[in-house]
């Protein structure tokens, strides 16, 4: 099974860089990626060159249920009694004594009672507001397994996945095709080219192939933020137009 370490192997190496490889393969849930890892590591390979990259980060806020009164007063009740319990406990292991159960269970009943009064009042103030419970996630859209170039081809074959196209790794350059050169004409050898002709084609100069360039993935993010900044304010522009026209009229 996978074991998370903060301070260890690459990871402590190279944080807050993105891993550098190639994408072996992607799943739409963490615990798909992180199976894989475990195949991969049952079939002895070196994990420690691998990582799972989420793409796509999205905040999602679950709703669990709706608030009321007594449920307000019973979770303030429940985590105050557990507060008490520890006070109480540390007072028993302390300090024994004949009277250190009595004190526990009224230590108990003393935070159950704070923290149901707290939980209410808190919920009076906010019930206007926030009438419901939930639990934030951030959640990504896709889960790649980065691995270092040497170590692609036999990971790809124990997942499966050889013959599989994936999109680069976060932080790698998306290589853009150059446009194809047009076609060279050969010159016919039964035509001899004038004396001006060949001097101008010995002058002049052959340009150097242009070379493709890639978008990193910050480029390609600020693009998109740029492009949806322009489309806003075209939109605002078009809005306070229409507002004047009607002004007018």
């Amino acid at each position: 099974m996978s074991n998370q370490t903060p301070y260890g192997g690459r990871a402590g190496r190279e944080f807050p860089t993105l891993p550098k490889g190639e994408t072996v393969a992607s799943f739409e849930s963490y615990a798909e990626a992180q199976a894989a890892v475990d195949r991969l590591s049952k079939a002895e390979f070196p994990v420690k060159e691998l990582a799972i990259v989420g793409t796509d980060l999205t905040s999602v806020e679950r709703i669990t249920g709706r608030l009321t009164w007594s449920r307000a007063a019973g979770a303030g009740a429940l985590s105050g009694a557990w507060f008490g319990l520890f006070l109480g406990l540390l007072f028993f292991i302390f300090a024994p004594s004949g009277a250190s159960l009595g004190i526990l269970g009224a230590a108990v009943l003393i935070g159950a009672g704070f923290g149901m009064i707290f939980s209410v009042v808190s919920y009076s103030v906010n019930r206007r507001r926030r009438d419901f419970t939930s639990v934030m996630q951030v959640l990504a859209t896709r889960y790649a397994i980065i691995a270092e170039p040497a170590h692609v081809t036999r990971a790809r074959t124990v997942l499966g996945t050889s013959g599989q196209v994936f999109p680069p790794a976060p932080g790698q350059s998306a290589v853009v095709a150059a446009p194809p050169a047009p076609p060279v004409v050969p010159a016919d050898s039964d035509t001899v080219p004038t004396e001006e002709a060949g001097t101008d084609e010995a002058s002049a100069p052959v340009a150097p192939a242009e070379e493709p360039r890639g978008l990193t993935y910050g480029e390609a993010q600020d693009a998109a933020r740029r492009a949806a900044r322009e489309a806003r304010d075209s939109e605002q522009r078009a809005r306070r137009a229409a507002e004047t026209g009607d002004g007018e009229g």
